[in-house]
């Protein structure tokens, strides 16, 4: 099957999550708003009157005749048809729920640089902008990446879930890099007390598929227009 993506040009987004997932399944996709009229595509879609489910916003991916929206719902579709998730009912569940928290964390990381509104400027905003990120890095990010560390930890095979990697794995590289994008100072700091974070971001960084994607123009960059953007005055 060609699946196509559906997301926004010029950016990684939360549609990164899903490249990620497809690029190591091997699988064969379109990136269809970084074709030509790509973005005229995906905006007509959406505006379909006699589309049936259509989604609220991209990313989503079209699979045959499915649809399906959010990018965990999206992971969770391609987890157990290109296996990157556990056979075992418990053990998808399990990965999901990671998924999940994956999603909260990026959706806080997010809110630190646009606290107000997604509707402003981060100029617009700095001042909340300042005490929320304050709020995340202190609070938020700890308490997460210490979570993630221990997970790791706890299941003592290098991968979130099982023995094999996941699609969670895979989301928690991304999340790893856009952090040390955003906050390098930061991270530089709690790196030291999430080593199971780091082993995890190598591993997946080193398989064949992934490394020939991180490679290839495909990756877009991380930019100040992403979910993880860098602001010098944010970084301490």
């Amino acid at each position: 099957m060609r699946y196509e993506l559906y997301y926004w040009p010029g950016i990684q987004g939360r549609g990164e999550f899903v490249r990620l997932a497809l690029e190591e399944a091997g699988a064969e996709y379109r990136d269809v708003a970084r074709e030509e009229r790509g973005e005229a595509i995906l905006m007509e879609y959406l505006r379909a009157k006699q589309a049936k489910q259509r989604p609220f916003a991209p990313p989503f991916l079209k699979a045959g005749r499915l649809v399906i929206g959010q990018t965990t719902n999206i992971l969770f579709f391609l987890g157990q048809r290109e296996g990157l998730a556990p056979k075992s009912e418990a053990g998808r569940l399990w990965a999901h729920q990671l998924q999940l928290t994956i999603a909260d964390l990026v959706a806080e990381v997010h809110d630190g640089h646009h606290p107000v509104s997604s509707g402003l400027t981060y100029e617009d905003q700095k001042r909340e902008a300042a005490k929320r990120t304050e709020a995340l890095k202190e609070e938020r990010l700890p308490k997460y990446l210490s979570y993630f560390a221990r997970v790791l930890a706890e299941n003592g095979s290098g991968w979130l879930v099982g023995r094999s990697l996941t699609y969670a794995d895979l989301s928690l590289f991304q999340v790893v890099a856009g952090l040390r994008y955003a906050f390098p100072r930061r991270m530089t700091r709690l790196e030291r007390q999430s080593k199971p974070l780091v082993s995890l971001h190598d591993r997946v960084s080193a398989r064949p598929r992934i490394a020939a994607y991180l490679a290839s123009p495909r990756r877009l960059p991380f930019s100040p227009t992403g979910i993880f953007r860098h602001y010098a005055e944010l970084d301490s």
